[in-house]
């Protein structure tokens, strides 16, 4: 069967390029081995969302009393909790169904390899292969869970984030490694119901990839709640022939051993593209990852990527934005390409964290000259309303233009508010712009104003 594209992976990234192929006219199919909305609608970003929020709405029943209110033997049932979060997946996911049928996309279900000649073969449930050809092919397979040497996963004891979102019963006590998003979300909901858990973190801080104020901040707030955090350590093995784990953690100060039922490997996310036919195709790979242009062809004609499987930040919504420009260009328009450099970044702990553009300490090493503003929500009225006070939104100027180079914030719904920093640094906005404009009060999103008020010391509530 011919098609005008073919895409390989219903991910956020997949199935976004297959109904933009079809708003243009081509005649599109897409290929999923799995569950359409791939790992973002089924395992990553939505129902972690839903275990989330059920880990908040218990964290208030817990703390009705300091807003007045009496809520007596509060309790949860774990099961239902993770019961509920697939229920909000499924249904996201028949979401997508509907939008493929919707945009008159073919459906192929089962395992996709790409051949010479731009063709697909596909083995289907039933193990019989069949073959597709298209003019064009995107490869938009995502990405799994990353395993270490030291920490390899046998999905019982020691787990990646799939079955971290899906156990059988609570642990008592989990160790988690890696202190970026995913390791700080499910140390923050395992917490929250009441499991014992300890972060470890090779590197100096947690969540490295932020600012450096905003990982000291979120390391107070975790402590606080209970949560063990150890960086500058390593866990060297797990013994899991016992009950448990003991898991040896080498530290500064020398080793040292953790009991517990359950271990996370929160170390990142390796690229699928192994067994997909990329080698038979020639398409170059390189540390992992597909190599692509700035409109995500391939070094082969007729072949793109996008998503986890090519270079750039393994996010939802950049996979997204490249599967958007990437149909655009096969279409014949001329999308601009994807500005890396103003991607929002979110982490929906508990305070939530959400950042753009430059930390502070890359715009030092990038030569500007910075003007920095700082707004605690300690000074916000909304926030002290809301019982969240904890944490601060910190923006960043180039002291000569006014250039908008950063913004990082941590706070309660500081995801909800990042995109006016991402919409003002597209148009190129000064300080000053930003201090203008006028925001409403009391609002969480006045601290954005606020915070470019101190950058230029004109800052009024503090």
């Amino acid at each position: 069967m011919n098609f005008d594209l073919i895409v390989l992976g219903s991910g956020p990234g997949g199935y976004v390029a297959a109904i933009r192929a079809a708003q243009l006219g081509l005649k599109t199919a897409i290929i999923e081995r799995e569950s359409l909305g791939g790992i973002c609608l089924n395992w990553g970003c939505i129902p972690t969302k839903a275990l989330l929020k059920s880990a908040n709405v218990f964290e208030y029943m817990n703390h009705a009393e300091d807003y007045g209110l009496r809520a007596e033997n509060v309790d949860k049932d774990f099961t239902k909790v993770v019961k509920r979060s697939r229920t909000v997946a499924e249904g996201m996911s028949n979401g997508i169904k509907f939008l493929m049928k919707k945009n008159k996309i073919e459906v192929i279900m089962g395992e996709g390899t790409v051949k010479a000649g731009k063709k697909i073969s596909v083995k289907g449930e039933d193990g019989k292969t069949t073959e597709y050809s298209a003019k064009n092919i995107i490869i938009a397979t995502g990405g799994r869970s990353r395993e270490l040497p030291s920490l390899p996963q046998d999905g019982k004891k020691i787990i990646g984030y799939r079955q971290a979102m899906n156990l059988p019963e609570q642990p008592k006590k989990m160790v988690i490694v890696g202190s970026g998003a995913i390791g700080v979300e499910f140390a923050y909901f395992y917490n929250t119901m009441g499991t014992e858990v300890t972060v470890v973190e090779f590197l100096p801080n947690v969540v490295p990839v932020e600012d450096e104020e905003v990982s000291k901040q979120l390391e107070r707030s975790l402590k606080k709640t209970g949560i063990k955090i150890m960086t500058n350590s390593e866990v060297t093995k797990v013994d899991t022939s016992g009950d448990g784990c003991k898991v040896t953690v080498k530290t500064k100060k020398g080793e040292e051993q953790i009991d517990c039922d359950v271990v996370l490997s929160a170390v990142g996310v390796t690229a699928n593209i192994e067994n997909i036919g990329l080698e038979s195709v020639g398409i170059k790979t390189e540390k992992g990852k597909i190599m692509v242009d700035d409109y995500y062809a391939t070094n082969v004609d007729g072949y793109y990527a996008i998503g986890d499987c090519v270079p750039g930040q393994a996010l939802a919504h950049v996979a997204s934005a490249e599967g958007i420009i990437c149909v655009e260009k096969i279409a014949g328009h001329h999308p601009q390409p994807l500005d890396y450099n103003n991607i929002p970044g979110c982490t929906y702990c508990s305070p939530e964290i959400a950042s753009v553009g430059y930390t502070e300490k890359a715009a030092k090493e990038a030569g500007f000259e910075l003007k920095v503003g700082k707004f605690p929500f300690s000074a916000s009225g909304k926030a002290s309303a809301a019982g969240h006070k904890d944490g601060f939104v910190k923006v960043i100027f180039d002291a000569k233009y006014g250039e908008f180079l950063g913004c990082h914030m941590i706070g309660a719904n500081v995801t909800e508010m990042i995109a006016e920093a991402v919409v003002a640094r597209k148009l190129e906005t000064t300080g000053m712009e930003i201090v203008k404009s006028v925001h409403p009060h009391p609002t969480m999103s006045e601290a954005v104003m606020e915070a470019a008020a101190a950058a230029y010391d004109e800052v009024i509530h503090l």
